[in-house]
């Protein structure tokens, strides 16, 4: 199944959430199911996306083979092969920091390069991906561009490296703007780079870090590479489908671990959910212009399906913390994340098979579900 003529190109937008994104891959496997010779003409992705996007874009073969690739690299990662922990880090830093304080020492500020090292995840990547594929497809047609998003630490602007076609436009928008380049591992670990957990990335003379930290528009990459058709993966349950949970809680004042976890939702959940809600809001705008009107600039509707878990994915964390390292569960723990109050932080970090094989078994039946929808999405 095609994506139809190039007036309709086919784009998927995932976005970040740690290794929450293994529910993205559960869905792409049972796309790939009914459609397996499906072409993505633009392939975006942020933070933990990125990552599964890159795999998309650099495949050399079809989209079935190139799914049923990318979960079998979910289901061989864990903790170890995504991040090292090392807490003496943040100590010795904030040591530092406070012994200039009390000796009025005017030193440079300390620089605190991550709680953790991303190290593990580089090698793996570097093994498992092709990244010269990306070009390849490109040139050969299958692929018109791949876009990772970053957030620059000089500027706070969001960055948005594209690969593609000769005849892509360029844009700069308040706070994002794009940068031709051909896409490399360091891109990808910029765009996964949480910032204080994870270290910035270098990319010529500037940092970077999780593009997820100042993108408000994720669906807006897409749309500008010329995407008039979005398939999105979220990785948030509706509200009606968690607030039931919620209400039933007794009060009890947060934890650390669940201010936390709440930030890293406001980060990595909130984004994708607002912009479509813009992007249909707009749509009903286009559809209530008059025929007959002349605008300077013309207006044309977005396709967007939003595929999204049919459970809290976070709640699923819960009961798997002795999955972690020792020192993970000493930190959660001190941040009172004990009794399944920090499911939801957890989630982000748990890169264990048992998990990340849960969420990808919900993706794939959330999809089955949909697939009536999919399908004429897709067929339309």
């Amino acid at each position: 199944m095609s994506a139809g003529n190039s007036n309709r190109l086919l784009g998927i937008v995932l976005s970040g959430g740690g290794a929450r994104a293994a529910y993205q891959v559960g869905v792409l496997s049972a796309i790939a199911e009914r459609a397996p010779d499906l072409q993505f003409q633009i392939v975006t992705g942020v933070s933990a996306g990125a990552i599964n996007a890159l795999h998309l874009a650099a495949h050399p073969g079809p989209f079935r083979p190139a799914v049923e690739n990318l979960r079998g690299e979910w289901l061989r990662l864990t903790p170890s092969q995504v991040y090292e922990v090392r807490p003496t880090k943040l100590a010795r830093s904030v040591l530092r920091g406070v012994t200039n304080l009390v000796l009025g020492r005017r030193l440079a500020p300390p620089s605190l390069h991550g709680l953790m090292h991303m190290r593990p995840l580089r090698e793996f990547l570097t093994r498992s991906v092709d990244f010269t594929g990306i070009r390849r497809n490109i040139e050969s047609g299958r692929l018109r561009a791949a876009a990772l998003s970053t957030t620059s630490y000089a500027t706070g602007d969001t960055v948005s490296f594209i690969d593609g076609v000769d005849d892509l436009r360029m844009w700069a928008r308040h706070r994002r703007l794009s940068v031709r380049a051909a896409i490399t591992i360091d891109h990808v670990m910029a765009s996964a780079a949480i910032p204080l957990v994870f270290p910035a990335v270098r990319i010529g003379n500037a940092y970077y870090g999780d593009g997820s930290v100042r993108q408000s528009a994720p669906l807006a990459p897409a749309i500008h590479l010329g995407a008039r058709k979005i398939i999105a993966i979220a990785m948030r349950a509706r509200p009606t489908e968690t607030l039931g949970w919620a209400e039933r809680r007794e009060p009890v004042y947060p934890t650390a671990a669940e201010v936390l976890g709440t930030l890293l939702h406001s980060v990595f959940l909130d984004a994708l959910d607002a912009d479509a809600e813009r992007l249909l809001r707009i749509n009903q705008l286009i559809d209530a212009v008059p025929t007959d009107s002349t605008l300077a600039e013309p207006l044309e509707k977005i396709a967007l399906l939003m595929v999204r878990p049919s459970r809290d994915v976070g709640a699923m964390a819960s009961g798997l913390e002795p999955r972690l390292s020792l020192v993970a569960r000493t930190a959660l723990r001190s941040l009172g994340g004990d009794q399944g109050r920090a499911s939801g932080l957890m989630s982000y970090l748990l890169f264990e098979p048992e998990y990340t094989g849960l969420l990808m078994e919900l993706g794939h039946q959330d999809a089955w579900k949909q697939w009536l929808d999919i399908e004429r999405f897709l067929a339309d």
